[in-house]
């Protein structure tokens, strides 16, 4: 999908031209929303995005610097030290960006809320001044003709892209690519970062920005979340443009935020809002997005509040059970009722193959569309892709062999077209109907939101199993999926053994400021978020005055 011209949004055109002073206050945040004014120094890894804006207004930071700062981490990090293996590219420019930035600041002007931020972009976002590849050798420097959607709406609000960061080739397989090979957990190296969004998940674990974004089709931008103990956003289908995201089932697929807290959620979210004419999805939002989310910031939204907790996804890790319990526990004292949620038994049996017969047949057909945008040389269809896989099987020149890509592959090949009955039926029928009984479970019971283990078993580890880190149990995440509905992840706490687990809180349509509100308030209580002991705060980190 090629879009024409954006008009900037309302929103950003009066952000672009506010004062300094004015915009700091709505950046850095009052005491309505839950943001502390910041009075002494803070250590980069705790910084949140309205707390980096405050230095930045008062002179005490500047954005050149920061840059400087997530770069150091990068290099002690990601390569050497337990090299997280996260980042495929870094930006050679985003220095100079910093610096152009810093000085429209000094001129009286702001971008919008994400002035002068660093970014991750997963690799599958295309960036017309950085390769985009989907971390596939195939596609190894290709430079698309123009930034994804997100991308240029990101740009606009004044945010700096640090880094494309690796991801499961073409968005699916295990957590590794043919171009970056496996990503690491930072909180355990022997542990699965999960996919397909562990670039992201992982880099912002070791806090490489405070912001980094991801896709999720069936689960990736949820389950790299809880296994490196990060917030995660999979926005309902339709809220941001997949426009320049490079498609793996376009009835499924949406882009999204992770970030070091929910407040970074809510500041970034509505920067890329509004109803985009390249992406025909997005004409679900009209009328129901919002520019502005922080404003549902409310350490008090739980009280009050029924939240149903789905017990089909749990019982499959003794200690991943014993951290939800204790959040509902906290949840139950911050004054919401907590009751029990059970699917139906057709809907848990059914659910995957739903799934498998709208992704599978969808990325054969889809990634064509995509990749004949792309220059002469590279492939321009998924059986071309096959062929070229299929001649990669030795390490050469930076390249690795995928084989669980490749066994997706050939499955791809087998699922049939987007005429077929079985694809057609399930589109037409299942998918409606898996809408409404998951409407029927809310509504029935009040629910403002169902929440349930993200990923019901710890991360699996690598060193058993080094192609995908073995089985992570039966979640609920691809029902997100399957309705186009929102799951916000927060973490919860940790096992143990030191391994993050996180607590989705799932609701209907365009419900992303209830379940913002609701994820605060709890992330307000738990902090739960742990800097990974891997990658401890470096020398002259601290930030503000």
């Amino acid at each position: 999908m090629r879009r024409p011209e954006p008009k900037p949004v309302p929103f950003l055109r009066r952000l672009r031209v506010l004062p300094i002073a004015t915009a700091a206050v709505l950046l850095a945040g009052g005491l309505a929303g839950g943001w502390a004014a910041q009075a002494a120094p803070l250590p980069l890894t705790e910084a949140s995005i309205p707390q980096l804006q405050q230095a930045m207004a008062d002179g005490s930071l500047s954005s050149e610097r920061l840059v400087s700062l997530y770069l150091k981490r990068i290099e002690a990090y990601d390569n050497r030290g337990p090299a997280i293996h996260s980042v495929i590219t870094l930006n050679p420019k985003a220095l100079d960006t910093a610096k152009a930035l810093d000085r429209e600041r000094k001129a009286g002007k702001l971008r919008g809320p994400l002035h002068g931020i660093p970014v991750l972009l997963k690799d599958n976002y295309d960036t017309a001044d950085l390769p985009t590849a989907a971390g596939s050798f195939l596609l190894k420097g290709s430079i698309p003709p123009d930034d994804a959607y997100m991308v240029r709406r990101l740009r606009e609000a004044g945010a700096i892209v640090l880094a494309k960061v690796n991801l499961s080739e073409f968005a699916s397989g295990g957590a590794q690519s043919s171009l970056g090979g496996r990503t690491r957990n930072p909180h355990d190296l022997t542990r699965t970062p999960s996919g397909s969004s562990g670039g992201t998940g992982a880099a912002l674990a070791a806090v490489f920005a405070p912001l980094g974004f991801g896709t999720d089709t069936g689960g990736s931008i949820r389950g790299p979340s809880t296994a490196n103990g990060v917030v995660g956003l999979k926005p309902t289908h339709g809220l941001l443009s997949r426009d320049g995201i490079v498609p793996l089932a376009l009835s499924f697929d949406t882009g999204g935020p992770m970030g070091l807290s929910v407040a970074d959620i809510a500041v970034s979210l509505g920067t890329m809002t509004g109803v985009d004419p390249a992406d025909p999805a997005t004409d679900k939002s009209a009328g129901r997005f919002e520019t502005d989310y922080t404003k549902y910031l409310k350490a008090d939204a739980l009280n009050g509040a029924t939240i149903g907790i789905a017990r089909d996804f749990m019982g499959q890790d003794e200690e991943v059970d014993w951290v939800i319990e204790t959040a509902l526990s906290t949840m139950r004292k911050a004054g919401a009722t907590i009751v029990d949620v059970r699917y139906p038994k057709w809907l848990l049996d059914s659910r995957a193959e739903f799934y498998n017969a709208i992704r599978r047949p969808e990325f054969r057909s889809q990634i064509g569309d995509y990749l004949k945008t792309l220059k002469p040389g590279y492939p321009k269809s998924h059986a071309e892709l096959m062929a070229g896989v299929e001649a990669l099987v030795a390490p050469t020149d930076g390249m690795i062999p995928n084989e669980t890509r490749w066994n997706l592959f050939k499955q791809e090949a087998k699922s049939g077209s987007l005429d077929d009955a079985d694809y057609l039926t399930v589109r037409d029928h299942a998918l409606p109907l898996v809408r409404a009984a998951l409407d029927g479970l809310l509504k029935t019971q009040r629910l403002d939101a169902i929440v349930y283990p993200t990923s019901p078993k710890r991360p699996a580890r690598t060193d058993l199993d080094p192609v995908t880190g073995g089985p992570e149990g039966r979640s609920a995440t691809n029902f997100a999926n399957l309705s186009g509905y929102p799951d916000l992840i927060v973490p919860a706490g940790f096992t143990t053994g030191g391994l993050p687990v996180g607590i989705s809180f799932f609701g209907p349509a365009f419900s992303e400021a209830k379940l913002i509100a609701l994820g605060y308030a709890f992330e307000q209580l738990s902090h739960a978020r742990r800097l990974p002991v891997l990658t401890p705060p470096l020398p002259g980190e601290q930030i503000g005055r």
